[in-house]
């Protein structure tokens, strides 16, 4: 039978078959017998010495392991299935359809944006000429916010079959199988655009739809329940609509305040992107001039309270860029991305500080949309004060503590340009002023954080969705629609793509009890 060990290595023995077989070989004993080996989970541990740690599965010469693959769901021809709308095509709306397949139902994917592969002449046109398309940017389009936004897949969810089951259905569809091994696996932002094209062919080859350039507009509601769908496109008749449109779509949080459909506020968090030099990072956390080619790009996770509020550390990038992530014209958001490689010279992180109520007082106390007003406003103010385009305002994390405006700025990674400014101009006072005590904080968990060398580049303000789509707890239906499902990141159930895909997943799953009941 297969045994399951734990062994720690030095990164310089990671790719030594001889020498990981010696290590087994001293946990297992020599009455084991002949054997063979997989590496079932690898995670690095920088506290004191640098190593790996490894959980290896072992099997005696001779014995055929189970496919990592095993346990995926046959996909079945879903051309006549009763038919379920699902609004986004992110990785909540994507594996809601992929799930769809799995159980006879034929999903309808509407998609404001365009297909991932088209979505890129936006972006570069949002980079390089700073003209932002409100439906084709790296909020919107085929793949979601994830596709072009690193495709990291830690999670902190407990329903680890769920986990293991996004993750194989990843590898069946072109992920590399480290995926499935790695602590924090990501798959980058490079390769992203091939998977989802997969999962694109493999929905519409079992007899999925995907409309791509179509926005939804209206709802028809009667009697408490979800009749039909208005989009720029066409209407459609639906009785099971999974509502996944993301983090972004104020349009859509807008258009449910206007039907009545009950919305609340959510509590999220905003602040900066902070850019180091990889090297530098890589020197604090693993200890050492060179980390040599067997360890990762360093990251690091970061928190603190200020006031009682929390001040964090958010989708940290190692050897990334940082993107222009705005909506809508005359607004400037800051986002991270990495290569599969993670080797660009630079580390980013969001820095960002908890909103608090008292913050939003301005905009009525009870006004669902409250958060959304505060956080349009920064991105407004930020455009503004860093000349109007794409360019965001920056500054030294030095100059940032001590008050005073940069004289100059590093090498930055933001394509559109970074413009010396004030932060404490941008940003509210509160959020400002914890920042600032939170870097003075990091810097003494982290010694050389705190440095001249670290730009702060704003805002990052879309760190999860500032309104929550309420839903029943076991049905997941809206508790006064029948019908929406709300799902996913931006109805404030999800906070990435591996808990987004298990939410779309769960929703579908509520449909075919509620069907069969």
């Amino acid at each position: 039978m297969p045994r399951v060990i734990d062994i720690e290595i030095a990164p310089s023995h990671l790719q030594n078959d001889s020498f990981l077989r010696s290590s087994i070989r001293d946990e297992i004993g020599e009455g084991f017998g002949p054997f063979e080996f997989r590496i079932l989970k690898r995670s690095v541990d920088a506290r004191g010495r640098v190593k790996f740690r490894l959980r290896i599965e072992i099997f005696k010469q001779g014995e055929t392991p189970e496919d990592v693959l095993e346990g995926i769901e046959p996909y079945k021809d879903v051309s006549n299935g009763l038919v379920v709308h699902i609004i986004g095509a992110g990785p909540a709306g994507l594996f809601a359809a992929i799930r769809c397949l799995h159980l006879g139902f034929k999903p309808v994917i509407i998609e404001r944006g365009k297909d991932v592969r088209e979505r890129r002449r936006d972006l570069a046109r949002l980079t390089k000429e700073h003209i932002v398309d409100v439906d084709s940017n790296y909020c919107f389009g085929e793949g979601g916010a994830g596709a072009y936004s690193d495709g990291k897949l830690y999670t902190r969810s407990k329903k680890r079959g769920d986990v293991d089951q996004v993750l194989k259905i990843l590898v069946q569809q072109g992920a590399p199988e480290d995926i499935m091994v790695d602590a924090h696996p990501h798959i980058g932002t490079n390769k992203l655009p091939e998977i989802i094209t997969r999962i694109r062919e493999l929905i519409l080859a079992h007899g999925g739809e995907i409309h791509f350039n179509e926005r939804l507009l209206d709802l028809s509601i009667k009697d408490g329940k979800l009749r039909s769908i208005r989009t720029s496109a066409a209407e459609y008749t639906c009785e099971h609509v999974i509502l996944a449109t993301g983090h972004s779509a104020r349009d859509i949080f807008q258009l449910l305040k206007e039907k009545g459909v009950l919305i609340e506020y959510k509590p999220f968090a905003l602040g900066v992107r902070a850019e180091h030099p990889q090297e530098l990072i890589d020197k604090i956390q693993y200890k050492t001039a060179q980390r040599g080619e067997a360890l990762p790009a360093a990251s690091y996770s970061l928190v603190c309270q200020v006031e009682g509020r929390g001040t964090y550390s958010f989708c940290m990038c190692p050897g990334g860029i940082i993107a222009p992530c705005a909506t809508a014209p005359g607004e400037v958001v800051t986002n991270g991305w990495s290569p599969s490689k993670r080797n660009n010279p630079f580390a980013n992180s969001g820095i960002v500080v908890e909103v608090k109520p008292e913050d939003l007082n301005s905009y009525g106390e009870n006004d669902p949309l409250k958060g959304m007003l505060f956080q349009s406003e920064v991105e407004r103010r930020a455009c503004e004060l860093a000349g109007g385009t794409q360019a965001a305002p920056a500054q030294r994390m030095t100059d940032f503590i001590q008050g005073r405006l940069s004289s100059s700025l590093p090498d930055c990674s933001y394509y559109p340009g970074i413009v010396s400014t004030d932060l404490f101009q941008v940003l509210p006072q509160r959020i400002a002023s914890a920042l600032k005590v939170g870097f003075m904080e990091f810097g003494k968990k982290m010694p050389g954080y705190l440095t001249e060398e670290a730009v702060l580049v704003a805002t990052e303000s879309r760190t999860s969705s500032p309104v929550r789509i309420p839903r029943d707890l076991e049905s997941l239906e809206h508790p006064h629609l029948k019908g929406l499902y709300p799902c996913g990141e931006g109805a404030g159930y999800a906070g990435g793509i591996i808990s987004a895909a298990i939410d779309g997943m769960r929703c579908v799953d509520k449909i075919a009890a509620k069907i069969k009941s």
